[in-house]
């Protein structure tokens, strides 16, 4: 199933959603199976969970997400999309990852500052060569990753990218570029 699903197809609200360009990257990153078993941690609106459902037919998609409109925004999607292999788990992570299967890969877009809490559970279920995608747009959440994947080299090889989009604005007679925020995507895989 090919990915990019434009933004303004999903029903968005109030809620962050990862925008196209960097959902692409992340998913690519992620390189999620037929068969995966995915955790999207602080899934907004489930842009990423519905394309991760769709990129995985056969496997399952767990949304985690704490804020009440992006539960209502995450299940309203999925059911626009057809993606019924996606289970909406309502809460906090860590707390909520505590009866969830093994898996293949985690999409993390929000950690709520207990993001070496998250890892170390999702470390504790990730199959070997499976892989850990953080999407960070502070500097604290970069370094807070970057030390974790330090701390733990013999269990993870990592790499990191800032990734800076553009989109050409209509303005008058001429296109000007108008920049989304920069982002950081570090991708971690168990060894």
């Amino acid at each position: 199933m090919n990915i990019g699903i434009k933004d303004e197809d999903f029903v968005r609200g109030k809620v962050p959603m990862t925008k196209e360009e960097i959902r692409i990257l992340t998913l690519v990153k992620a390189r999620i199976t037929p068969d995966a078993v995915v955790y999207d941690v602080g899934a907004g609106t489930g842009s990423i969970s519905i394309e991760a459902a769709r990129m995985a037919p056969q496997g399952h998609v767990y949304a985690i997400e704490k804020n009440p409109d992006g539960i209502a925004l995450i299940a309203e999607n999925a059911k626009k999309f057809g993606a019924e292999n996606i289970t909406v788990v309502e809460g906090t992570a860590p707390d909520v990852l505590a009866d969830l299967p093994a898996l293949d890969a985690a999409i993390i877009g929000g950690s709520g500052r207990k993001l070496a809490d998250i890892l170390d559970i999702i470390g504790a279920r990730l199959r070997p060569q499976g892989r850990i995608v953080a999407n960070a747009i502070t500097m604290q959440t970069v370094a807070a990753c970057l030390d974790y994947f330090h701390a733990h080299k013999d269990d993870y090889s990592y790499e990191a990218v800032q990734v800076q989009i553009n989109r050409l604005e209509r303005v008058g007679p001429y296109d000007m570029a108008k920049a989304l925020n920069p982002i950081y995507i570090i991708t971690a895989e168990r060894k």
